[in-house]
């Protein structure tokens, strides 16, 4: 666990100094965006977390040159991958998305009709990207790649569904990883992820206070790694008993409203506003 701690802190120092040096990107109409109460926030911040991951990856890499430490390797190497890519996919849709399409039939019934969304670019590279990490894990059967494939596409959109409210996907996130770092067996699968997190904390209360927002930039990164982590650290069963349960949530967010949901149950109504400016 102290591997763990020590990656999530360092994806947190990355992520403090990337919030303060992009400030003048942040101020930069461009990203100005209306949130769900009507004010102008710069949205995409969530790009602090892949560029977080890359510098943590870099620090650790010349501090192996030096017989410090150990040298990129696979169960690192994929999660930096998933970030790298479906935080591309997500700043793409956060800037130039126009919106008007939402969910899988918006986004499919567009492409019925010769028109790719950002969000279809969206869902297709991501899909694609994830058969790619999940091909490394087992590449000798295509029920499993499938398989893990869709949990990690899953995981990158259920994020990006409850991505609704501020500092709603840091919450759920945290919680996520907490249980992930203590299921898991080999330290190194969680590794990759405990830096997002950790970059993600840094720009928790910005996102709280609605000075920011993560974007789809964001969300999708966060999702797709702790999707990445979930395959890489444990067995099959397991990893289908997770794909089953995101399955599920991303069904109930295509077809209700997860805010509708958790204002419904007022211990999560309770977290979920803990921190928020009042109404």
């Amino acid at each position: 666990m102290i591997d763990i701690a020590a990656c999530a802190v360092a994806g947190l120092a990355a992520g403090v100094a990337l919030r303060m040096l992009l400030r003048p990107m942040f101020a930069s109409p461009l990203l100005a965006r209306e949130n769900y109460r009507g004010r102008m926030v710069a949205t995409a911040a969530g790009i602090v977390l892949p560029v977080a991951a890359v510098l943590v990856e870099a620090g650790r890499a010349v501090v192996a040159t030096l017989g410090g430490g150990h040298q990129l390797t696979e169960l690192r190497a994929l999660p930096l991958l998933a970030a790298l890519a479906f935080g591309l996919l997500g700043l793409a849709d956060d800037l130039v998305g126009s919106g008007h399409a939402r969910g899988f039939r918006g986004h499919l019934t567009e492409l019925a009709h010769g028109r790719l969304t950002t969000g279809g670019l969206k869902l297709l590279g991501g899909a694609a990207i994830a058969a790619v990490i999940a091909g490394s894990r087992d590449p000798n059967s295509i029920g499993r790649l499938l398989a893990d494939a869709a949990l990690i596409a899953l995981a990158a959109n259920l994020a990006n569904q409850l991505d609704r409210r501020p500092g709603r996907v840091t919450k759920v996130a945290v919680v996520a990883f907490v249980v992930l770092a203590l299921a898991a067996t080999n330290e190194d699968t969680v590794e990759g992820v405990a830096v997002i997190i950790g970059a993600t904390a840094a720009l928790f209360i910005d996102d709280l206070r609605e000075r920011l927002m993560l974007g789809d930039v964001g969300a999708n990164v966060v999702g797709a790694c702790l999707g990445t982590s979930v395959v890489l650290a444990f067995s099959f069963p397991v990893r289908l008993g997770v794909l089953a349960v995101v399955a599920v949530l991303n069904l109930v967010g295509e077809l209700s409203s997860f805010t509708r949901l958790i204002e419904a149950v007022p211990p999560l109504r309770a977290v979920d506003r803990a921190g928020r400016r009042d109404p």
